[in-house]
């Protein structure tokens, strides 16, 4: 797929970018060899190629999960304009 001048000039509208007349054909070339660049990455063979998230294998740090409340109940609290039995006291909000 090649790109012309008037290509150029659509992709430049569509992201809104001023483009001189001049510039057109350099940009046509540079978004062609960008596009068969791309074109060659499809014809590698990537079947067996088992995905990478990092070039070194590493397997992620881990800690156990384990529920609590957090140690700092009478902090949280503190914070509150009232409490009542370790817990908040709002506003009642339906009748």
């Amino acid at each position: 797929m090649a790109l012309d001048k008037a290509d150029v000039l659509h992709i430049a509208r569509l992201a809104r970018i001023r483009v001189a007349a001049e510039d057109l054909e350099g940009i046509a070339s540079d978004l062609n060899h960008i596009i068969d660049w791309v074109e060659q990455l499809g014809e590698v063979e990537t079947d067996t190629t088992a995905p990478m998230t990092s070039v070194v294998q590493m397997a992620l740090k881990t800690r156990d999960d384990v529920v609590g409340d957090g140690g700092y109940a009478d902090k949280v609290l503190a914070n509150a304009p009232e409490t009542a039995d370790g817990f908040f006291v709002v506003p009642k909000v339906i009748e």
